[in-house]
């Protein structure tokens, strides 16, 4: 059975080309162990380098995008099934449910607010499915930063730390993915 992978990443066609060839490393890499694309069913920038890498690999790709950003023709039209919603909090959900696992290529603020919903559901216990930022080339350090700093200073528990794992690679990424433990602990501190 094909397990699917939400990948959250940028619509922007104007990266350096080395976010586009990680993108097609890890589609290629994806479809080879059997996992299936979901997505936010883009075809401009990651979004529709990666789409077309599983596609052209074999692989199976699901898109979920809002009704407003398909009458702009944004859609990927290749996709073996393109899921039509109105807002993007469908969107969201419709992407969190198909999914057995996320993961986050480098990307702006909806990359950033997808996945930190997803690492939010994980501490409330919501959503038990691994969860991958690929912090390729240090894109990522500053946010990773922000997160130490929080738990030092008690927004967060230590525990936090194992909401989500941090991969260099796309490789790395599944491997990650394909080894993640549930979190346990709760996200409430006790009171005094």
């Amino acid at each position: 059975m094909t397990k699917s992978l939400c990948v959250y990443c940028s619509s922007s066609d104007r990266l350096d080309e080395k976010y586009y060839v990680a993108a097609d490393i890890l589609g290629k890499h994806m479809v080879a162990r059997g996992w299936s694309l979901v997505y936010g069913g883009g075809h401009t920038g990651l979004m529709g380098r990666l789409s077309r890498a599983v596609k052209a690999h074999g692989g199976r790709v699901v898109g979920v995008i809002p009704e407003f950003m398909k009458e702009k023709e944004l859609a990927f039209d290749k996709a073996d099934e393109m899921i039509t919603v109105t807002t993007m909090r469908e969107r969201k959900l419709a992407m969190e449910t198909r999914a057995d696992a996320f993961l986050a290529l480098p990307g702006g603020w909806g990359t950033l607010e997808e996945i930190l919903e997803v690492i939010t559901l994980r501490q409330l216990d919501v959503l038990r499915k691994p969860c991958v930022l690929l912090n390729q080339e240090g894109f990522y350090d500053d946010l990773l930063h922000l997160f130490e700093r929080m738990i030092a200073e008690h927004f967060a528990k230590p525990s936090s730390r194992q909401l989500f794992s941090v991969a260099r690679a796309p490789e790395e990424a599944l491997d990650l993915i394909e080894g993640a433990p549930t979190v346990a602990e709760t996200k409430w501190f006790e009171t005094r």
